[in-house]
């Protein structure tokens, strides 16, 4: 029995958008506040005489070629990509995000095993100084927890190990870095290989650091 107009005015007045809905996920992990305030610990108060590394992969990025090139932007029009593209193969990247600096250690493989985990561990152990403990922030993967690793972990006592909760990867602050170098980099580009992909991506990364 009102206008449109009048729902509008409404809508405006008690900022409601009836279109737009969120989705939330509650985490069931028996741990969750100890976790929290664990992670939040490290972020805001790191140990003294230690690095704090957040630590992911992003796996499968794909090398995507357009099948024509990018028109560039002009006046009054943007830069325009063919909606299809071709599909050159697919790579897995591991980051280390430093907290203190902001710096990141980067490693490309073909896939994100178990053991290909404990080679980018390694490679964060010859980037820290000996003379200081190593705490990591990683998410529940079932490669992060393998005998594996225990064993590596083991023959390092330096390394120190913080899980984040069940559903509670976000708050791995490498996430953020995985989305600037997804949306400042590898929305735009086009690879005709996995070989130069990961190129782009290591001289973003350097460029980042």
């Amino acid at each position: 029995g009102i206008s449109h107009t009048t729902v509008g005015e409404i809508w405006r007045a008690f900022g409601l958008k009836p279109w737009r809905e969120d989705a939330f996920k509650v985490s069931p992990d028996p741990e969750l506040v100890e976790k929290i305030r664990d992670i939040v610990g490290l972020y805001m108060n790191p140990p003294v005489a230690a690095a704090v590394f957040a630590v992911d992969e992003k796996p499968q990025i794909q090398a995507l070629d357009r099948t024509a090139p990018t028109l560039p932007m002009l006046p009054t029009t943007p830069a325009r990509a063919t909606h299809d593209y071709q599909r050159n193969g697919t790579c897995d990247l591991f980051a280390a995000l430093e907290i203190a600096t902001g710096k990141v250690i980067t490693d490309i493989r073909p896939r994100h095993t178990s053991a290909d985990f404990v080679a980018f561990l390694n490679k964060i152990n010859r980037h820290v100084p000996h003379d200081l403990d190593v705490h990591v922030v990683l998410d529940n993967l079932s490669a992060h927890k393998t005998p594996t690793v225990q064993r590596w972990l083991l023959r390092h006592r330096r390394f120190h190990l913080h899980f984040t909760p069940t559903y509670g990867s976000w708050m791995n602050l490498v996430e953020r870095w995985f989305s600037a170098l997804t949306t400042r980099k590898l929305q735009r580009s086009a690879h005709r290989s996995v070989k130069a992909l990961a190129a782009d991506i290591e001289a973003w990364a350097a460029t980042w650091n």
